[in-house]
Order: C-alpha cells, then sequence, then structure tokens
C-alpha cells in the first residue's frame, strides 16, 4: 500500500505563517522531510512518534537526489510524508521537480502552497511590492541559477531596462554581479535598494541603499544569506509605511522561565510584539508522590467553609482528583472560593466555578490583608504545591481558623535534555536583554540551569519579576532586577516591559 506525500509550503521565516491546512498536515504526518529554511518551532507540532528526516542541502548532506528517493521510499512504505519547504514549494523551491518523481512512481501527492518570502519579507520591512503609483508589475528572480547550465537564462538586457520592481532570490552571494549586470544593462545606478535579512522573525535586519552602492555597504554591514533583495522604487514606501520593526520589543532577546505547559501565553504576547523569545521551561510540573491525603479531604470536603486556590495548577490538580473520585463542581457547594489572580480564576471557570474572593493584588499578604470576615473555627482547605510559603497557614492559625495544607501537585527544575544543551548554551551565551521570572522558583531552578550550562549570572544584566517576593528572591541571587510589574499577571510583567524598553 502506498502513501501520500505532501509538499507544504512552510512559509518566510515566522512559524504563525504557515497556512493552516499545512499545519494540520504536519500534525497527522507520519513522516516530515524538512529544509534548513524551515522555522523549526513547526517541528514542535509533530506527533511524538512521527520520523523527521532533515534535508539542508548543504555541503555533506542530502542531496536534491537523495531526497527524491527518500520521498519515493517513504510513500511506498504507506506512510504520511509531509515535505516542509521554506516558502512556497514552487517558488524556487524545486517542487515541480519532486512532483515529477512521485508521479513517474505513481505516487499519490498535493501540494499545499505557502506564503512566499518574494512577497512576504518585503511587506515585513515596509515594501508594497505593488502600488498603483510605482508599478502595476513585478518580476521574481532566482540569485542561484542551476549550476550545470552553460549559459544564463536570465535577460539582463529585460530586467535592465525596465522600471518595476525586481525580487531576488538567493542572491546575496551574488549580490554585487547583479548589481552590476542591471545597471550595464540600463538600470540606473541611483535605483533604490533593499537587502532583507532573515525576513519576518525577531531577527530581521534592512538596509536600503542604491544600486551602485548596495554590494559595499551590504559588505561593511556585514549581511549574510538568508537575504531578499528588492530593487526599485517601492523600496522608497519603507519611509513611510515600515511597521514591523517599529513594534516596541523588535530584536530584543528576552528568556522566558516559565513551565513548559505555560511558557505559550507569555512568548506569544511577547512575541506580537517583536521581542525574540528564548524558551528556557526552569520549572516541571510533577504528579505528588502520593494523592493519599488529597483524595481524603476530597471524600469530606463538605466541612470546609472556603477553598483557597493559589495557582492555575493548584485547580487542574485538585478539580482532576475531584473527577477521579466520581465528584465534579457539585460537590463543593458548601464552600466558598478564592483565586489569587485572574488566570486562577480563568482555570476555574472552565469547570464552571467562579471565586467568591479574589485579593486587590496577588500575593499572600493582600489576601490576607483584605480576606473577608471569617468566624473562629471555620475550616479553609488549602490545596497547592508541595512546596510553598507557610504565611497563610501560619496567619489564619492566629485567629482561630483551621487551615488544612494537602499537596496537590509538586514542581521540579526541568533539565536540559542533552540534544538540547549546545543549543540550549548557545543561545544563552548571546546577548540577552531580559530574563522573567515569574515565580522564586523559576529564579531558584533558573540558576541552577546556568551553573549546570558553565554561564555565569552577571552575563544576564537585566531581569523582570511579575511580584514583590519573585523579585526579593531574584535579587537575593544577585539579579539586577529592573522591571517589577505592579499588577502580578503576565498581562502586567509584559505591559512594565513594554513601558521599560520604550522609555529606554
Amino acid at each position: 500500500m502506498k502513501g501520500k506525500v505532501y509538499l507544504i509550503g512552510a512559509g518566510p521565516g515566522d512559524p504563525g505563517l504557515i497556512t493552516v491546512k499545512g499545519k494540520k498536515i504536519l500534525e497527522e504526518a507520519d513522516c516530515i522531510v524538512y529544509d534548513r529554511l524551515a522555522n523549526k518551532e513547526l517541528l514542535s507540532w509533530v506527533r511524538a512518534d512521527a520520523e523527521l528526516i532533515y534535508a539542508g542541502k548543504q555541503p555533506g548532506v542530502e542531496s536534491q537526489g537523495n531526497i527524491n528517493k527518500i520521498l519515493v521510499e517513504k510513500a511506498s512504505e504507506g506512510k504520511r510524508v509531509a515535505r516542509l519547504k521554506g516558502g512556497d514549494p514552487f517558488v524556487f523551491g524545486r517542487g515541480g521537480e519532486e512532483c515529477e518523481i512521485l508521479a513517474e512512481n505513481n505516487i499519490p501527492f498535493e501540494v499545499i502552497p505557502g506564503i512566499t518570502s518574494a512577497i512576504a519579507v518585503p511587506a515585513c520591512a515596509g515594501i508594497a511590492v505593488t502600488h498603483r503609483e510605482h508599478n502595476t508589475s513585478f518580476s521574481i528572480i532566482t540569485g542561484h541559477e542551476d549550476p550545470t547550465k552553460e549559459i544564463s537564462s536570465i535577460d539582463w538586457s529585460y530586467l535592465g531596462s525596465g522600471k518595476d520592481p525586481l525580487i531576488f532570490l538567493m542572491a546575496m552571494e551574488r549580490l554585487e554581479n547583479i548589481a552590476g549586470k542591471l545597471i550595464e544593462h540600463g538600470r540606473s545606478g541611483d535605483t533604490p535598494v533593499a537587502v532583507i535579512y532573515q525576513g519576518t522573525t525577531p531577527s530581521q535586519k534592512t538596509l536600503v541603499s542604491t544600486l551602485r552602492h548596495v554590494a559595499e555597504e551590504a559588505k561593511k554591514q556585514n549581511f549574510r544569506p538568508p537575504c531578499i533583495i528588492i530593487a526599485g522604487s517601492v523600496v522608497k514606501l519603507r519611509e513611510k509605511i515600515k511597521w514591523f520593526e517599529n513594534r516596541p520589543l523588535f530584536g530584543k532577546r528576552i528568556v522566558v522561565t516559565r513551565a513548559r505547559a505555560q511558557a505559550s501565553e507569555m512568548t506569544e504576547k511577547l512575541g506580537e510584539l517583536g521581542a525574540y523569545v528564548i524558551e528556557l521551561p526552569v520549572i516541571k510540573i510533577n504528579h505528588p508522590d502520593s494523592y493519599e491525603e488529597l483524595d481524603r479531604v476530597i471524600q469530606h470536603i463538605e466541612v470546609y467553609d472556603w477553598i483557597i486556590f493559589t495557582s492555575q495548577n493548584g485547580v487542574k490538580h485538585f478539580m482532576e482528583r475531584l473527577c477521579r473520585q466520581g465528584k465534579d463542581a457539585r460537590t463543593l457547594y458548601k464552600a466558598k472560593i478564592c483565586s489569587i489572580g485572574p488566570a486562577t480564576a480563568k482555570e476555574l471557570r472552565h469547570y464552571g466555578l467562579i471565586s467568591d474572593y479574589m485579593p486587590p493584588k496577588f500575593v499572600a499578604e493582600e489576601l490576607l490583608a483584605n480576606f473577608p470576615k471569617v468566624k473562629e473555627g471555620s475550616k479553609i482547605l488549602l490545596p497547592r504545591a508541595k512546596e510553598a510559603r507557610e504565611l497563610i497557614v501560619e496567619e489564619f492559625s492566629k485567629r482561630g481558623i483551621s487551615v488544612d495544607l494537602v499537596t496537590a501537585y509538586e514542581t521540579d527544575y526541568e533539565k536540559i535534555i542533552e540534544e538540547e544543551r549546545a543549543e540550549v548554551k548557545k543561545e544563552l551565551e548571546k546577548e540577552i536583554d531580559l530574563v522573567t521570572f515569574t515565580s522564586s522558583s523559576t529564579v531558584k531552578n533558573f540558576v541552577k540551569i546556568i551553573e549546570k550550562l558553565g554561564i555565569e549570572k552577571n552575563h544576564f544584566k537585566k531581569a523582570a519579576a511579575i511580584g514583590p517576593v519573585t523579585a526579593k528572591t531574584a535579587e537575593e541571587y544577585g539579579f539586577n532586577v529592573t522591571i517589577k510589574a505592579s499588577e502580578y499577571t503576565i498581562d502586567g510583567l509584559v505591559e512594565e516591559i513594554v513601558n521599560f524598553i520604550g522609555q529606554k
């Protein structure tokens, strides 16, 4: 039984610019054959048991002939093969050649177009490839012709004599030759040219020059592939409509240290503001050694007047155990519910529960100072992490209120697997603009990880903390906490980061 090959355009670099259909196929495929220009983040969507084959076509790696052979072999084994190619498969991606081979071998295939970098990258540099006041057409030209050709098929006299924009892909190493050919065949040396490096990503960098000087300027500024080169009057539009690089956190390298399952929210918010986010999960959420104590209190849940949830994880693990015992939210009808923070309250709403009380600021001190009046002898249940502050228990005990503290989950530090160690170390050793901490545990575990990687704490010049307790811990460990969120939430922390960097 033969499988099927899907040629998927991965888009221009930003993983968010892959198509919905392309993402769906990646999630379902048995085997993924991917190019070096496809963003590695896309591979986070694939199945855990999927086979990954790197086909970068660099020296010593797979040749096109070998790639064709792999596609035929894997499909012949009955597998659904996702061939992930940068940009669009049919825009200088050799997708047509791969389809021909598949057709010759009677292998079913489907092409899922991608957003081509020829249009998307200039757009992110503030350059519209068509504009009614400038042009009605444009040309896309390869800068990397088939090396076996004896005569170039590029019509330089046509390209040089026209006025429409010219977009060159894979041309960085031939920039000087391209500029010379265009001037030789009639293009003005004063024609505006933009060279855009790693377009659509937080590493995007744009050089604007003229056809006469662009090669020299690109050399001075050390531009290297991958770059898109666009020549024409539309380049002038960048002066007015540059937007991508104007985002408040553009190009800032920010480390996010949350638990793996919770990092995506913060990563997404920072990424939308232009930051280059390095996800370094430092906390691992584990089941406790035993649920015996939690199960016991759930069996007698009706004795509690209040249940205080201090985190989303506390809610999740408590409700999981409740359901495992054949109970649901109706069992909690006698207890009032307190949540520390809107994220915890939101998690409760997933289970049909609404907080009766949430403190004005999301720390234990504020909860205690503003907690609704509770009569002496009342009972409070506090399901939370195994290791946490004892302040709530101590203070309520002084008021004659009984607090049952039960472990709902445990935290440990997330170890870096050996395969990722070199890559993580390389990323962290580059200049870092900010490290973010969302709890005291993230501080302590981050220190453990960088010590194991052999990186000094003073390499990280600035830190941001979600609240005063976390800030204090970070400072005790020697970090320069320059940003402290006044609202102790992810949104509050991101807002403070934007305000701080904006002022600078």
